[in-house]
């Protein structure tokens, strides 16, 4: 499953970049839970967590079934 969310996340990636931010993989539990770090401008803009909903968790949702949440780790 982290093969498929690490491939999930390189397609959003340039998004992020092109306004100075990124997306780090912490790591997928076995509950399908997986945590990420926002980095770069992303880490602490006001509109990161609608980043985080819209846009990293709905891209990985909709890739890698068995995912039920995406949540923002500070490590």
């Amino acid at each position: 499953m982290e093969e498929k969310v690490l491939k999930a996340l390189e397609s959003i990636r340039p998004y992020l970049q092109a306004d100075g931010g990124d997306v780090e993989l912490i790591k997928v539990t076995p509950e399908g839970i997986v945590e990420v770090k926002l980095t770069g401008a992303c880490g602490n803009c006001p509109m990161s967590q609608m980043t985080l909903r819209a846009g990293v968790e709905r891209a990985i949702i909709r890739e890698v079934p068995g995912v039920r949440r995406v949540e923002a780790v500070n490590g």
